[in-house]
């Protein structure tokens, strides 16, 4: 690729190598600004997305791959239905304890409980860190993984949602959630410098207080 006539992100050199050298080339990009999570793959070694991902001008070549121990469609295109499937799992919407009241326009939360969400509502569920830990690795069937127990903790926090207790519930099984053993390496590859292990910290405290 001559990046004298490429974008500087590893998304620009695919882009181009699909445009004119290799058209079957497949892979998943949409915002190409490291929002929807869609080019997520594994960059010399480290889960990231190309979109924000700098080509070395210095290295002769890149090593690109899918995401790691998922099983692979096509290229860098991993199926990821397992991994939704678990985020479904948790029921990731809002289930307030009462209905809403006549004339009612919205739920409300102070400042200060809105201030909690912060650091997990802008997960985009990508799998870097998922897919970068060695427990979901082995028990991806069983374990959440960081991802998904994360946005299970961002749930828990929210001051409008009533169904805390039974979240708690269904995360309070030794292969759900006790496979973390805080190994970190979700916090190291978030590409929106997340902190997922400290989510699962949480959790788990939280379930030792009760």
């Amino acid at each position: 690729v001559d990046l004298n006539t490429c974008g500087p992100m590893v998304l620009d050199a695919l882009i181009k190598i699909k445009s004119e050298q290799d058209p079957t080339l497949t892979f998943r990009r949409s915002c190409r600004e490291g929002i929807c999570g869609s080019c997520a793959m594994n960059i010399n070694g480290s889960n990231t997305l190309a979109c924000l991902s700098y080509i070395d001008p210095k290295a002769k070549t890149s090593k690109i791959y899918p995401l790691p121990h998922m099983y692979v469609l096509k290229d860098l295109v991993p199926d990821m239905s397992n991994f939704y499937e678990q985020y479904k799992s948790i029921e990731p919407w809002l289930q307030p304890s009462a209905p809403k009241e006549e004339g009612q326009a919205e739920f409300l939360q102070t400042r200060e409980n809105r201030a909690k969400l912060d650091g997990m509502y802008e997960c985009i569920l990508c799998a870097c860190c998922s897919t970068a830990c060695p427990s979901y690795w082995w028990n991806a069937n069983t374990y959440l993984g960081p991802a998904v127990l994360m946005q299970a903790y961002r749930w828990m926090q929210d001051s409008r949602d009533g169904a805390t207790a039974k979240r708690m519930k269904q995360l309070d099984d030794p292969l759900k959630l006790y496979r973390c053993h805080t190994i970190m390496n979700c916090t190291k590859v978030c590409p929106k410098h997340l902190n997922p292990g400290k989510a699962i910290a949480n959790i788990k405290k939280e379930l030792a207080g009760h």
